[in-house]
């Protein structure tokens, strides 16, 4: 890409203010840069964490719901089933002007009233309860895995502008300074000699 550069020293000045903003702007992304990369290493854990208790939490509802259907057949588990929704909350979080899923927040479905019969089968209950725990687990594991994926992504834009700046547009600043700079030197240098020039032209020869 050419530089529009403004001529003569205005050029030079242009160019340094240029160099510096984009100096800094490096300085500001590897920041972020680091602060990502911490933060997807965290995330990462996190979601390794809640996979595991997630397959934990869903083997224990199969085994839970088998007891129940050992005990009362299939049919008793369809029966218990009267509708109510869990209500689940994702909280965002922001690093580094980034956004994503943080802290969750599970509400099983209200406990049945006194009126509601009860269970066909003393293992509903904990089948139930176990169902809420895997169905809590995998929220949890849910929003880990989509923070990872949002902050690996971003830190994966900021590592190519990194690159896009510093392989490409902060030395084709750096090249059109120097040439500009060795411009007004040698402009300088041939303005000094039309002056020694000049000034020896006027003065009175020797008889």
């Amino acid at each position: 890409m050419r530089l529009s550069v403004p001529p003569g020293r205005a050029g030079r000045l242009w160019l340094r203010r240029r160099l510096a903003v984009l100096r800094h702007g490096l300085a500001v992304l590897d920041r972020k840069l680091r602060i990502l990369r911490q933060e997807r290493d965290r995330l990462a854990l996190d979601a390794t964490r809640t996979g595991r208790e997630w397959e934990a939490a869903c083997r224990a509802a199969d085994a839970w719901s088998l007891r129940a259907a050992l005990l009362g057949g299939r049919r008793v588990i369809r029966l218990a089933d009267d509708g109510r929704l869990a209500e689940v909350r994702v909280d965002w979080v922001d690093a580094m002007g980034t956004s994503y899923p943080g802290r969750t927040s599970f509400q099983a479905p209200e406990e049945p009233g006194p009126s509601t019969p009860l269970p066909l089968t003393a293992a509903l209950v904990p089948t139930r309860d176990a169902y809420g725990t895997a169905l809590r687990a995998a929220v949890e594991h849910a929003a880990a895995k989509e923070a990872e994926r949002i902050v690996s992504a971003q830190e994966e834009a900021t590592s190519r502008l990194i690159r896009a700046l510093r392989d490409h547009i902060l030395p084709g600043v750096e090249t059109a300074l120097t040439e500009v700079e060795l411009s007004l030197d040698e402009m300088e240098r041939a303005d000094g000699a039309r002056v020694r020039r000049a000034i020896a032209s006027r003065e009175p020869r020797q008889q």
